[in-house]
């Protein structure tokens, strides 16, 4: 017994730990929406492309597009252009578009779209980028100034994040005499993020230059330049007006490298302006996107990968050990008799279409023209088939009489009675007269009334759109119930109706 004892709860305690770790392991990892009405930003980028063409000369536009292997994944991306050819190439870690005409000319427009939410599956590739450089040649004045720099910057750090950190401060410091010197005037952004990358090249740790784009809307957005490094495991960003460390989540990466984000062959006075546009869109929807879009493919192994016809009755389907739950609680803990543990259950399913209080009079008006049936077919000593025959007869005969009158009275809900599982109701009152027949007609009604008291419940319980949608989402979650109805297949304890009915004996 002891033994027994233990299996079980090791099998309870496997079941619930799988159910908890995989329901965590979709939300937390894959990231997949805990509630239907959750939504999420879906970004609309547009690009536009100015320029002056040259007459008579071939025209060459060339601008970076985002790579699309980041924590943003593109959902639609399309290129307007009037008579120009368009084609996108890999080079390097960034992407290119190329526009393409034989002739133009006067002003010039062209337009990049992109749309794009935030990455909800597969695994980013791992990174890889150089950790050795060599040191940028300098001479004179330059080369003392930057190693006047370098010592308090190498004093001062204990490795590549905090070299560089310390770096971008000395740097930011325009009042000393050495950072005056390397500038030379020039305090720009640009400049300042050279001498960073000198000082870094002296004690040969790379840099890259990476242009982002922040997403916010209501404003003039133009591309930002960040600062990273690889340190064998990861990039470090930084930002160089700041020295800020870490990208933040808004930012974009557009490119990296040090070439402008436009160039034209046949054209100038080129020039890009962005418009950002954000909506919100329901979150699972757009991981549905999201999942075409990528490789991860990773709700292709849950249950939306089913057909759409499919899923529909799977909604119902899973909802079912949500009903089982709430009987065997209502039987085990409370102590209300019910017709079995699945006949509330499926009546609770019939309440989807009839709803619950036309169910519930439909029910009890089939229910008791049945057992008088029965009872008249008591007194001709019928076999118990032919006996369940003409109730099932009968049972269908009613449910059309009920229809057509409901139509003639204009009570359209009385239509949706013919989807009564009418088996059920036969055998709901073949098993409520033998009821009565061995225990009286007390008991059979108040095995009735709880019967329907439970297929209420479940019913209702059974139609939360949250929690279908929870259970449809996340269907380990169905472990942990089983878990917990092993648990109570143990109880032995008192049931709640029975503490009332020896409360005497509890005073005593």
């Amino acid at each position: 017994m002891r033994a027994l004892n233990l299996h079980l709860k090791i099998l309870i305690v496997l079941l619930v730990s799988i159910g908890v770790l995989v329901t965590a392991y979709q939300i937390f990892v894959l990231g997949i929406p805990v509630t239907e009405d959750e939504t999420d930003d879906l970004w609309n980028i547009d690009a536009r492309v100015e320029f002056q063409a040259n007459p008579r000369e071939p025209v060459k536009v060339q601008m970076f597009a985002p790579p699309l292997n980041q924590n943003y994944v593109s959902l639609n991306e399309s290129f307007i252009s009037n008579n120009y050819g368009v084609s996108v190439n890999q080079v390097d870690s960034n992407r290119r578009v190329t526009w393409s005409a034989r002739r133009a000319s006067g002003k010039q427009t062209l337009y990049y779209r992109l749309a794009l939410t935030k990455r909800y599956t597969g695994d980013l590739p791992k990174p890889k980028g150089p950790v050795f450089r060599d040191s940028i040649p300098v001479e004179g004045a330059e080369k003392i100034a930057a190693e006047a720099l370098l010592a308090p910057i190498r004093e001062h750090s204990a490795d590549v994040e905090t070299f560089i950190g310390e770096a971008i401060k000395r740097v930011n410091n325009l009042n000393d005499d050495n950072v005056k010197l390397l500038t030379a005037g020039n305090t720009s952004t640009p400049n300042r993020v050279r001498i960073v990358e000198l000082l870094l090249s002296f004690a040969h740790v790379p840099m890259e230059r990476v242009h982002t784009l922040r997403l916010i809307t209501d404003q003039a957005v133009s591309p930002e330049l960040w600062i990273r490094s690889f340190n064998g495991d990861k990039w470090l960003y930084f930002n160089p007006d700041t020295g800020e460390q870490g990208l933040p989540a808004d930012r974009l990466i557009w490119w990296t490298g040090d070439e402008p984000l436009v160039s034209v062959d046949g054209g100038k006075q080129a020039q890009v302006n962005f418009t950002l546009n954000n909506s919100e869109l329901n979150a699972i929807g757009l991981a549905k996107m999201t999942d075409q879009n990528t490789d991860a493919d990773f709700l292709e192994y849950t249950l939306y990968g089913l057909p759409l016809e499919t899923q529909q009755t799977y909604q119902i389907m899973i909802m079912i050990p949500i009903g089982v739950l709430v009987i065997l609680i209502l039987r085990n803990l409370i102590g209300i008799q019910t017709l079995g543990t699945f006949t509330p259950v499926l009546i609770a399913l019939a309440f989807r279409e009839t709803q619950v209080g036309f169910g519930i009079i439909l029910f009890t008006l089939i229910t008791a023209l049945g057992l008088s049936l029965r009872s008249y077919l008591e007194h001709l000593k019928l076999q118990m088939l032919p006996r369940l025959s003409v109730v099932l007869t009968f049972v269908v005969v009613l449910i059309a009489i009920i229809s057509l009158l409901s139509h003639k009275l204009g009570l359209e809900r009385g239509l949706s009675v013919s989807l009564f599982p009418m088996v059920i109701l036969t055998m709901t009152i073949e098993r409520l007269s033998i009821t009565w027949e061995e225990r009286g007609g007390g008991h059979a009604f108040k095995v009735a009334l709880g019967t329907i008291v439970a297929a209420s419940l479940a019913h209702l319980l059974m139609n939360i759109p949250q929690l279908t949608y929870f259970i449809f989402t996340f269907p380990t979650v169905l472990l942990i119930l089983v878990g917990f109805m092993l648990a109570m297949g143990r109880y032995r304890g008192y049931r709640l109706t029975e503490l009332f009915r020896f409360k005497a004996f509890l005073k005593d």
